[in-house]
């Protein structure tokens, strides 16, 4: 993934390079209107799938659990793992229909077990791998539930999954003592723009005011709910100036305006994250546009992986705070 400040050549510029994107949501996902492109500073991200970096020489060979191994998000957080060198523990919560089944990840036989038992298996885990790490991708309803076992027994571990009761996620964190990242988003290069885009909120407010904001996203089918990030990108809007309200967003979930209209390959329609916000100046004289665009599920597994690694170095060093999010990731530094 790279940064790169250019002139306009979105995904859809590159098929009509004559025309600006604006959208509106008033008539669908069909209502893409194409207007006489001005000048424009671009701030342009993507990513997509890439070789995993290995941590092997680095020594962080630490037994780490995933739940769950099942799922899409686990399952790339699992090979992952596999890939960095770490030991990944042949141990996994999962659904009812999947109890007893084996997942095998780079040559690792993962036994399903059922979550009803969580606390007699984890605590198996912990007597048998010494120093583990749990992350967790299940689903926003076993959030609560998870945390209250891991800080039960006191197993350190990063929250990827998003909901649940967060104000008492953290509370349950603080009160067990328990070491945790946690934070709704693991991609690296996406929480830096947004500490960025924070920073310019912060710094600048109502440096915005006047212009106009038009916001795109599309994520796969499946997803039905607006993407956080795109709120959090919003907020910041909002602090610099621009009036917006989320239901302004224009969402797309037909594949068949993803592929065409916004650029996004066939083979990551079932999971990518495209995003763009595009700004008009109250002349309509001049443009900014930030765009970021992820294809599968790479950069969020790998974040995850750097995350349950400065996870581990700061249970080692006994660190005196114990909760953390991504931003204290990035802040660390050192990641692969």
């Amino acid at each position: 993934m790279g940064f790169t400040l250019h002139h306009p050549a979105t995904l859809m510029q590159q098929k009509y390079p004559s025309h600006t994107f604006l959208f509106s949501r008033s008539y669908g996902e069909k209502n893409i209107k194409m207007k006489q492109k001005l000048p424009m500073a671009k701030f342009y991200m993507c990513s997509s799938n890439l070789e995993a970096p290995s941590v092997t020489n680095q020594k962080f060979a630490f037994p780490i659990m995933v739940n769950s191994c099942t799922g899409k998000m686990g399952r790339a957080v699992a090979e992952a793992a596999v890939n960095a060198g770490l030991q990944l523990v042949p141990v996994t919560f999962g659904a009812a229909q999947d109890l007893d089944k084996i997942v095998d990840v780079g040559g690792t036989k993962v036994r399903v077990h059922d979550p009803s038992q969580g606390e007699h298996v984890l605590s198996s885990v912990c007597n048998e791998f010494q120093d583990v790490i749990v992350v967790d991708y299940t689903l926003p309803s076993a959030v609560n539930a998870n945390a209250d076992l891991y800080c039960k027994l006191g197993v350190p571990f990063v929250m990827g999954t998003t909901g649940g009761d967060r104000e008492r996620l953290y509370k349950t964190v603080q009160d067990a003592s328990t070491y945790a990242v946690i934070s709704p988003q693991m991609g690296k290069q996406v929480v830096a723009f947004l500490a960025t885009m924070e920073i310019m909120a912060e710094k600048f407010p109502g440096v915005f005011s006047g212009y106009t904001l038009q916001v795109m996203e599309s994520h796969q089918a499946g997803k039905l709910d607006l993407s956080g990030t795109a709120k959090a990108v919003i907020s910041c809007f909002q602090k610099m100036g621009v009036k917006f309200q989320l239901d302004e967003v224009q969402q797309i979930r037909d594949p068949k305006v993803q592929v065409e209209m916004v650029g996004v390959p066939e083979e990551h329609l079932s999971g990518h994250a495209f995003h763009m916000y595009h700004l008009t100046s109250p002349d309509q004289t001049v443009s900014f546009e930030f765009q970021h665009n992820v294809c599968g599920r790479s950069i969020y597994a790998e974040g995850s992986i750097d995350a349950a690694i400065f996870l581990h170095k700061k249970v080692q060093s006994r660190a005196e705070k114990h909760i953390f999010d991504m931003i204290d990731v990035l802040e660390e530094g050192n990641m692969r």
